[in-house]
Order: C-alpha cells, then sequence, then structure tokens
C-alpha cells in the first residue's frame, strides 16, 4: 500500500481532490517522551498538467495520518494530479491518481 490514498473526482469545470497521507506526524514533545527525533509533514504540493494547483506548508499540529482537501480547473477527466509530501526528515513522497 501507498503513503498516500487520494481520490480526484471532477464535477464540471472543478476537480475535487481528497488525500490522507499515511504519516506519524511526532510532535517534538511526542518524540521527546518516546525518545526520537520528531517528524512530521512540512509541505504538501500538487501538479495537474505540468501546473501547480495546490502548495501549502504544514506543521507538526496536524494529526497522524492527516487528511486534507482541495479543488482546482484546469484539467479534466482521464488527466493525472500528482501530490507531493516532505517531512522534518527530508524524506519525499510523491504519488499521482487519474482524475474520474
Amino acid at each position: 500500500m501507498g503513503n498516500m490514498k487520494i481520490k480526484a473526482k471532477l464535477k464540471g469545470d472543478v476537480v475535487d481532490v481528497k488525500v490522507m497521507a499515511k504519516h506519524d506526524m511526532l510532535t517534538y514533545d511526542q518524540a521527546k517522551k518516546k525518545g526520537v527525533d520528531a517528524n512530521f509533514i512540512t509541505h504538501i504540493s500538487a501538479k495537474a498538467n505540468g501546473k501547480e494547483v495546490y502548495d501549502v506548508s504544514t506543521s507538526q499540529f496536524w494529526s497522524k495520518d492527516p487528511q486534507f482537501k482541495f479543488s482546482f480547473k484546469g484539467a479534466a477527466a482521464g488527466d493525472k494530479v500528482e501530490i507531493t509530501w516532505t517531512d522534518l526528515s527530508g524524506k519525499t513522497v510523491t504519488e499521482s491518481k487519474k482524475i474520474k
């Protein structure tokens, strides 16, 4: 199974995207208690047809396996939306999903 669950549906001319990123999202406090380094997603972006359609910086205050959604215009059914996240450790994960 991947690191993300992605749903992308076209409604009229708007693509609605829902994402769940699988990540422990360890805050500094949680990490200290466990004796490990803090690690959480710090940046998320999305592209469709080579164009950036979503870009956000995130923090330790998101819960484990965070879910988020966004909408954009300029894509059709069958196109792909590509989601990338980067965490505090520098790990980057990119996955894509065809728009239905």
